[in-house]
């Protein structure tokens, strides 16, 4: 079992019943839930692997040895584990068999290939679900909202939550069946790096957008130059609209890259608007 061939493909007596596909499936939410700084998520993708390993290695030692190696450091984006986790069950059936056909085993490409994956993989996910899918569903959930109805936090969950629930489903099967090889063949085509792309721009947009619809700032003054009154608000719409709630968003984002606490920022926002409006300038 030295290369990635030998340890990728689909197994003639599959460990993937819909039992095992269940248990994985389910097992794969709490990733995160013994997160550590030292591994990362490895006890929780260590928790995915055993209903896989109890059935391919019934005896404890084998299984305790085979569970071990799924303790290397790990992280990627929950989402879409399920991908990597299929991809190292199918691993795990190839290696037992090449062991029983005596043939020489590296333990060690295992969580090399769970490496390679982990990456790429992670690149996509949080710039779709964290960076682009979130922001657009938490924008049309918070508009809802602030209309008053109970739609918006249900839209919010839906829309977020089905398509990551599909992905999470439909990747432990595909990771199963060809994960290694699909994986290096989108990398090759250029196409991670292609929708690691249009998911960040995608998202920039929406941003952009939501900084004119979500954030609210004007301003009342005007102005009087030679006995002519001058709105102030009119000359700002007239070189941007909504110039002053992008300033604003732009103001917020280079308070935290400087590492100022949210509390802080959004008390400083309140204790604005309170002053702005008290001398008229807001």
């Amino acid at each position: 079992m030295g290369n990635l061939n030998q340890i990728n493909g689909t197994a003639e007596d599959s460990v993937m019943t819909k039992e095992i596909f269940k248990k994985t499936f389910w097992r794969t939410f709490p990733l995160q839930a013994c997160f550590c700084y030292e591994r990362m998520q490895n006890v929780g993708f260590a928790y995915q692997m055993i209903p896989a390993l109890k059935k391919l290695y019934p005896d404890k030692k084998d299984a305790s040895q085979a569970l071990k190696r799924h303790l290397a450091i790990f992280n990627t984006t929950p989402c879409v584990v399920s991908f990597i986790t299929g991809a190292a069950i199918a691993m795990e059936e190839k290696f037992k068999k090449a062991r029983e056909n005596g043939e020489e085993c590296d333990e060690e490409s295992i969580n090399a290939v769970k490496t390679a994956l982990m990456g790429p993989l992670a690149g996509i996910g949080d710039s779709f679900f964290w960076g682009t899918l979130r922001i657009i569903a938490a924008g049309i959930g918070a508009s809802l909202a602030a209309q008053g109805t109970i739609l918006g936090p249900l839209v919010f969950f839906l829309l977020y939550n089905i398509p990551h629930l599909l992905v999470r489903y439909q990747g432990l099967k595909l990771g199963y069946k060809s994960g290694v090889s699909f994986l290096e063949n989108m990398a090759q085509g250029g196409v991670i790096a292609l929708l690691t792309d249009v998911a960040k721009i995608l998202g920039l947009v929406v941003v952009g957008s939501m900084c004119a619809s979500m954030v609210a700032l004007s301003t009342p003054l005007v102005i009087t130059i030679d006995g002519a009154s001058v709105v102030l608000q009119d000359v700002f719409d007239s070189i941007l609209p909504n110039i002053l709630p992008l300033g604003l968003t732009f103001a917020i984002y280079k308070l935290l890259q400087k590492g100022i606490k949210t509390t802080t920022v959004l008390w400083g926002i309140i204790l604005l608007g309170i002053l702005g409006s008290v001398i008229g300038i807001f």
